[in-house]
């Protein structure tokens, strides 16, 4: 939850600074190491966070990357910056080189606030043409942290960021693909939806009047699932309110009188032989006043019924089965101190048996 908490921090201050930084370098003090800081690594040990970390390539040397994440020696994440105004999609040609000779499982391409993070899902060693994860961390949302976070030096695991990427970037493709062809549906998009309807002949004046038919009924449809899901949420809210104003109005009507409070102050006096009084809760209720262990509505000690004609008390035996026995006034709860106290030792032996 910090983590969640000091990205959005990070992002607001983003937008407030952008205008303000002027080279690929303030980029990178300003936007990018405090990123890596936020992942867990230590962005002034340079065993940890490596700058201009080399990537030779061929005969090519002196190549350089910005920054290398290293675990155990071994660049783990590999970074190319760029300033924040600069379009990143002409630079994946020069991170691809660096990828290849890095040996680095992932390769992270940022103008910070544009981050790309690729991976080799199609071709082992040789950087994928598209990341499997992007977003803009001025507009995060909840599922992209969920997968940021999978980055940071504590959950770290190359196995699973890998098996989850590739579900991540089809995932991404495919919904691209919806987009398109909710915008400009392809014939064959069209057929899927138009031979199941039409059984006549599959003609291109057929597929044209389809054409504005399918995109027209999927949107609608998509409009009326996110209806439903509003109105369930509405309903649901109004529900709640409902309920929390029914608890109010019962609630109103609860009078927890003086003779119900001595009640319970003598059956603290029983139970303060074996346990402590913070432990000794009660609720009081429209039928009864119920005195609990350690407030747990599944530990009643005994229930008071003091409001009506006769007086009671209500024990419990193991079962939990309440028993009434009839009383002259509260002075006669110490009566029944045995059988409050097997009560309380029934609970304190079960919590006992529940940990060993």
């Amino acid at each position: 939850m910090e983590i969640t908490n000091k990205l959005k921090e990070l992002s607001t201050k983003i937008n407030k600074l952008k205008d303000q930084i002027e080279t690929e370098e303030a980029t990178k003090t300003a936007f990018i190491l405090p990123f890596i800081s936020l992942l867990g690594y230590d962005i002034f040990n340079p065993t940890e966070v490596v700058p201009e970390f080399t990537a030779d390539i061929g005969l090519k040397k002196g190549e350089k990357v910005d920054y290398a994440i290293i675990e155990n020696t071994v660049p783990i994440l590999i970074i190319e910056c760029k300033h924040w105004k600069e379009d990143l999609n002409t630079h994946n040609s020069q991170l691809f080189r660096y990828f290849h000779s890095s040996k680095s499982k992932f390769a992270l391409l940022t103008n910070g606030i544009e981050y790309k993070f690729f991976t080799d899902l199609d071709a082992t060693n040789k950087m994928d043409e598209k990341p499997f994860l992007e977003f803009n961390i001025t507009k995060l949302k909840d599922p992209i942290i969920s997968e940021v976070l999978k980055f940071h030096k504590s959950k770290f695991d190359i196995d699973k960021i890998v098996d989850n990427a590739s579900s991540l970037k089809y995932s991404k493709e495919i919904k691209k693909i919806f987009h398109q062809q909710l915008l400009e549906p392809e014939n064959d998009f069209i057929k899927f939806f138009s031979t199941k309807v039409y059984s006549g002949r599959q003609t291109e004046k057929v597929l044209d009047q389809f054409k504005g038919l399918v995109a027209k009924s999927i949107n609608q449809s998509i409009s009326e699932k996110v209806n439903d899901i509003l109105q369930n949420a509405l309903h649901k809210e109004e529900e709640k309110q409902i309920e929390e104003h029914q608890e109010l109005k019962e609630e109103s009507k609860i009078i927890t009188t003086e003779e119900e409070m001595e009640g319970y102050r003598i059956v603290v006096a029983i139970l303060r032989k074996q346990i402590t009084k913070e432990r000794i809760a009660f609720r009081d209720t429209q039928s009864y006043f119920g005195i609990l262990l350690d407030d747990n509505n599944r530990k009643p000690l005994c229930r008071l019924h003091l409001n009506g004609k006769n007086k009671y008390i209500g024990l419990f035996d193991q079962n939990k089965k309440e028993t009434r026995e009839i009383i002259e006034s509260v002075d006669d709860i110490y009566n029944f101190d045995t059988t409050i106290l097997e009560t309380l030792e029934y609970y304190e032996e079960l919590k006992t048996q529940t940990v060993n």
